[in-house]
C-alpha cells in the first residue's frame, strides 16, 4: 500500500465524511494540512476570526444535522475557538473542532504559544484527543463525526501536532457507517404514559430542542392535532410545532401577561418533549403537585424542579407515534376550551398593529419583518433583548427556521450564523443582531461577500447592552456599564460593498425589507427607541 502523511490522511478522511467546508484561520503549524486541502474536495473558508469560524460550524450543524468543522491554529487560534465550540456543546450541535500544535518534542517544556488545548477542551466537547501517530487518524476522524453526531450531539476536537503532521502511513480511511439510532420506547413506557394521559383532563406539552433535532417535528404534530393537547416551546423548540396550528400556545414567556406559563401552571399533566435544561430553567414552572412525563434519548438531568414521575428514553418520533396510535385507540381527545382563550390572548398581542408614526422598537418591526419572510426562511438571532423579544413574538411555522443559541447563549453569533446558514439551505436568510453583538463578529461580512452569499443583516441600534440594562434596570433603577457609542452602520455596510437602509418610518422599513431580503447582502440599521 502506498504510505500518506497524517495531513494528506486527516483530509482524506474528511471528504469521506462528506464534508463540504471546514471555516477556520491559517497558521503555521496547520501548513501541511491547508495545502492538502487545497488538493481536496473539501473547501477551506478562510474566516475574519476563529470565533466566526467556530459559529459557522455551529449553525451548520443544527441546520443539516451533519458536523461542521472548524479549524484553528495552536495558542490564541485554540483559546479564539473555545467559544464557539462550547455553544455548539450546550446547544447540542454536532461539531468537530481541529486545532494545530506544535511538535511533540516541545510540549513537555514551556514553549512559545503551546498550551495544554486538549485539557482546554475537555470541558466542552463529547470527545476530544491528540493525534499522537498518524496510524490512528482514520479512527480518530471517524470517533470524532460518530460521537459529535449521534443523540445527543455536541462538539470534538482533534489536535494535529506540526511533526506528526509530515510523518507518513499506510492506514486509509474508515468508511462512514449508519447513524447510531435510538431505541424505540418499550411497551411498559408507552402504556405508563397513556394511563397518564387518560387519566388527565388538562394536558399540556412542552416542546424542546430535542424535538427539532430529532426530526420529530412531524409525529409531534400529529399528537397534539390528534388529541387536542396544546404545546408550549422554548427558544430551540420553536417550529416543531407550527405557531399557525390552534394548539400552539408559542413560546414560554409568550403573552401580554405570559399566558403559555399560566397554561403550564393550569395543566394536570406536563410532557416534555426533547428539553434540555441547559435550554431553558424550569424551576418558574412550579412541577411540584403535577405529573411530569420526560420524552428524550437521554434520562432527564436530576434537579429539584424537574423530577419527572416518568421518563421513556427512545427515540422521540417513534414514542410519539406510539402514543398517537394508543389514543386513538382510546378514542383519547382533550378539550381546547381551557386553553383556547390563553391562545387568543397571544395572537391578539402578537396582531397588535402600531401606528405608523410610533417610534419603532424590537416588539413592533417583528410583524412587518414575519409578514417580508416567508414561513420556510429562516431567522438567526444573536443574543440580547432582541432575541428575548423574537423568542415570544415571532411566530415560527417550521423547524429550524428561527435558530437561536439558548444553551450557552453567545453574542456574535448571528453574522457568521447568518454565513453558515445561506451556505447550507435554499431559502432566504435573515440575521438580527443587536448593536452589542453585531459589531463582535461584524467582520464576517467580508467572509461573506467573498463567498458570494446574499443575506440580510438587521442590527437594532441602541447604543446599548440592551438586555444587561433592563436587568440592572429592574433591580436597582439604574444602569451601568452598558452604554456603547457606533459607527455609522450604512456607511460600515456600504465599505464592505454591500446595500445598506436606515429606515425612519413604518413605510420606509417595510420597503427596505421587500428590497432587501432575497436580493444580495445587505444591512438595515434599526434605530430603536
Amino acid at each position: 500500500m502506498s504510505e500518506t502523511t497524517a495531513a494528506e490522511l486527516l483530509a482524506a478522511c474528511l471528504e469521506q465524511e462528506g464534508v463540504e467546508y471546514v471555516f477556520g484561520l491559517p497558521g503555521e503549524e496547520m501548513e501541511a494540512l491547508l495545502f492538502t486541502l487545497e488538493e481536496s474536495d473539501v473547501t477551506f473558508v478562510p474566516t475574519r476570526h476563529e470565533q466566526g469560524a467556530a459559529f459557522m460550524a455551529d449553525v451548520h450543524g443544527r441546520l443539516t444535522g451533519e458536523a461542521g468543522v472548524c479549524l484553528a491554529t495552536l495558542g490564541p487560534g485554540a483559546t479564539n475557538l473555545l467559544t464557539g465550540v462550547a455553544d455548539a456543546h450546550l446547544d447540542k450541535s454536532p461539531v468537530v473542532a481541529i486545532t494545530a500544535q506544535g511538535g511533540l518534542e516541545r510540549l513537555h517544556k514551556e514553549s512559545h504559544q503551546a498550551l495544554d488545548v486538549v485539557g482546554m477542551f475537555e470541558p466542552i466537547t463529547k470527545w476530544n484527543a491528540q493525534l499522537t501517530n498518524p496510524s490512528i487518524v482514520h479512527e480518530s476522524v471517524r470517533k470524532a463525526f460518530k460521537t459529535a453526531e449521534y443523540e445527543k450531539p455536541g462538539a470534538t476536537h482533534l489536535e494535529l501536532p506540526e511533526d506528526i503532521a509530515g510523518k507518513e502511513t499506510a492506514v486509509e480511511p474508515l468508511p462512514m457507517r449508519e447513524r447510531v439510532r435510538t431505541v424505540p420506547p418499550d411497551a411498559p413506557s408507552v402504556d405508563r404514559l397513556s394511563t397518564e394521559l387518560a387519566g388527565a383532563s388538562r394536558p399540556v406539552v412542552i416542546t424542546g430542542n430535542g424535538a427539532v433535532r430529532t426530526h420529530a417535528a412531524q409525529a409531534l404534530r400529529t399528537f397534539i392535532e390528534e388529541t387536542g393537547i396544546p404545546a408550549v416551546s422554548t427558544y430551540m423548540g420553536k417550529g416543531a410545532v407550527s405557531d399557525a396550528m390552534p394548539q400552539s400556545l408559542f413560546t414560554l414567556d409568550s403573552g401580554p401577561d405570559n399566558e403559555s406559563l399560566e397554561a403550564i401552571h393550569r395543566a394536570d399533566l406536563v410532557v416534555s418533549v426533547g428539553f434540555d435544561i441547559a435550554e431553558h430553567d424550569p424551576a418558574a414552572w412550579d412541577l411540584t403537585e403535577t405529573p411530569l412525563v420526560h420524552i428524550d434519548t437521554e434520562p432527564a438531568e436530576v434537579y429539584e424542579a424537574y423530577n419527572p414521575a416518568v421518563e421513556i428514553v427512545a427515540n422521540i418520533g417513534r414514542t410519539l407515534r406510539d402514543v398517537t396510535e394508543r389514543c386513538r385507540a382510546e378514542d383519547l381527545r382533550f378539550d381546547a376550551d381551557w386553553y383556547e382563550p390563553l391562545r387568543n390572548a397571544i395572537v391578539d398581542d402578537l396582531e397588535r398593529t402600531p401606528s405608523p408614526e410610533a417610534p419603532f422598537t424590537v416588539r413592533n418591526v417583528l410583524p412587518v419583518l414575519r409578514e417580508a419572510m416567508e414561513p420556510d426562511d429562516v431567522l438567526v438571532s444573536d443574543v440580547g433583548s432582541h432575541k428575548m423579544a423574537i423568542a415570544r413574538h415571532f411566530p415560527t411555522y417550521e423547524p429550524n427556521t428561527c435558530v437561536i443559541s439558548n444553551g450557552l447563549a453567545t453574542m456574535g453569533i448571528a453574522v457568521p450564523g447568518g454565513v453558515a446558514a445561506d451556505l447550507a439551505v435554499d431559502a432566504n436568510v435573515v440575521a438580527a443582531t443587536g448593536d452589542g453583538g453585531f459589531l463582535m463578529n461584524a467582520a464576517e461580512i467580508e467572509t461573506a461577500t467573498r463567498l458570494g452569499c446574499a443575506f440580510t443583516i438587521i442590527v437594532f441600534d441602541d447604543d446599548d447592552y440592551g438586555l444587561i440594562s433592563e436587568k440592572q434596570r429592574s433591580h436597582t433603577g439604574n444602569s451601568v456599564g452598558t452604554e456603547l457609542t457606533n459607527p455609522d452602520f450604512v456607511t460600515f455596510a456600504d465599505s464592505f460593498g454591500i446595500d445598506g437602509y436606515r429606515p425612519t418610518t413604518r413605510a420606509e422599513l417595510d420597503e427596505a425589507l421587500g428590497d432587501a431580503i432575497g436580493d444580495g447582502m445587505s444591512l438595515i440599521e434599526i434605530p430603536i427607541a
